[in-house]
C-alpha cells in the first residue's frame, strides 16, 4: 500500500515593504496636489471679488484727516455705482488726474450737472432745486476750525470761481482742506476714473468697521 506523499503548500509571498524613497515623493505629490487645489479654488473664489466687487487700498498722507489716516486699509466697493449714483458726501477713490498710476481718496462735493464755488471757508452748490445755490453744511465730517479751514491759494486755481459740471464729472475735495490736492486745484473729476467707493476699514484692528455715508442736515437758506 503506497503511502500519501506529504502535501506542500506554496509559501505566500510577503509583499515588500515599499522604499522610504518613493514613499517620501508619493506623500510629497499629494501634499502639493492638495494645496494646489486649495490655491485654485480660492483663486477662483477671490479673483472675482477682487476685480469685480471690491478692491483693497491702503490710505496715503494726511488729506482726509481726521475721518482716515495716513497707512489706514481699507476696501472700496465697486459695484454701488454700477447699481446706482454717487452720492454727496461719499468718499471715493479714484484715478489722479495728474498721474494715473496714482490714486487719490476725496469726498464727492458736487454733483453732475451742479456747479460749485469754493471760497475761503464756504462752499456753494448750485442746482435746479436752489438755483440761487446753498451753502454746504459740512459738520458731520469737517471741523470747523483754523486747522481744517477751507482756503484758496496760488496753486488752487479752480478755487473762488463756479465750477459747473457736465453730465459725467463731479467735484471733490479732502477733509483736511490745508493739506489736500483736490478738486481746487485739478478741477472736476470724471464717473470713468472712480475705482470705487470707501466702504470697509480694516486697519487699525481698533477701527474696524463699515464706513457709513454721508447724511446732510435739511437745507435753509
Amino acid at each position: 500500500m503506497n503511502n500519501p506523499q506529504p502535501q506542500v503548500r506554496p509559501a505566500l509571498k510577503t509583499q515588500e515593504p515599499e522604499p522610504k524613497r518613493g514613499r517620501f515623493f508619493s506623500e510629497a505629490f499629494e501634499f502639493v496636489w492638495e494645496t494646489l487645489k486649495v490655491v485654485i479654488i480660492a483663486l477662483v473664489i477671490i479673483l472675482p471679488v477682487r476685480y469685480f466687487l471690491v478692491q483693497p487700498f491702503f490710505v496715503k498722507g494726511s488729506s482726509m484727516v481726521p475721518n482716515f489716516h495716513d497707512k489706514e486699509y481699507i476696501l472700496v466697493d465697486k459695484w454701488t455705482y454700477k447699481l446706482g449714483q454717487p452720492a454727496r458726501g461719499d468718499v471715493i477713490v479714484f484715478k489722479a488726474p495728474t498721474n494715473p498710476q496714482e490714486y487719490f481718496i476725496k469726498r464727492i462735493i458736487g454733483l453732475p450737472g451742479e456747479s460749485v464755488l469754493v471760497s475761503n471757508n464756504t462752499i456753494t452748490v448750485y442746482n435746479t432745486r436752489y438755483p440761487d445755490g446753498f451753502v454746504l453744511d459740512e459738520s458731520s465730517y469737517h471741523a470747523d476750525t483754523e486747522e481744517f479751514a477751507t482756503l484758496c491759494s496760488g496753486t488752487t486755481s479752480w478755487c473762488g470761481q463756479k465750477v459747473t459740471l457736465n453730465d459725467d464729472q463731479l467735484f471733490v475735495l479732502g477733509d483736511n482742506r490745508k493739506h489736500s490736492s483736490d478738486g481746487r486745484a485739478f478741477g472736476p473729476i470724471t464717473y470713468e476714473s472712480i475705482a470705487g467707493m470707501a466702504w470697509l476699514r480694516l486697519w487699525p484692528l481698533n477701527e474696524i468697521g463699515f464706513i457709513p455715508r454721508t447724511d446732510y442736515p435739511p437745507v435753509t437758506q
